[in-house]
């Protein structure tokens, strides 16, 4: 069964940084895009970052592009998110999400993992 596990979420203040981390498991994802989404409260689930199979290419939402950066270890099967220069517009619960045709949309995503809380505080 495949299964995508985030960690790393916390408490952190303004301006200051974090990593997530995605480990995946039940199946490879080499073949599959990997990318993270954030839901706040009240709030529809958006795009944050993706990065192709390879992982020779990223790409970013507006919101955070400059301070977020996406990797990913198909080796270990794992995807990170580096986050710098935190916000506390940046507060949500991130997932982590696979999908075998890529793209900034949510719904195009076909697993996903249980979400992990981040808050900024101002």
């Amino acid at each position: 069964q495949a299964q995508l596990v985030e960690s790393g979420g916390g408490l952190v203040q303004a301006g200051g940084s974090m990593r997530l981390s995605c480990a995946a498991s039940g199946r490879t994802f080499v073949t599959y895009a990997l990318g993270w989404c954030r839901q706040a409260p009240g709030k529809e689930r958006e795009f944050v970052a993706r990065t192709t199979s390879s992982g020779s290419r990223s790409y970013y939402s507006n919101y955070v592009n400059g301070r977020f950066t996406i990797s990913r270890d198909n080796a270990k099967n794992t995807v990170s998110l580096q986050m710098n220069s935190l916000k506390p517009e940046d507060t949500a619960v991130y997932y982590c999400a696979a999908s075998l045709v890529g793209g900034p949309d949510p719904a195009r995503y076909a697993y996903w993992g249980q979400g992990t809380q981040v808050t900024v505080s101002s």
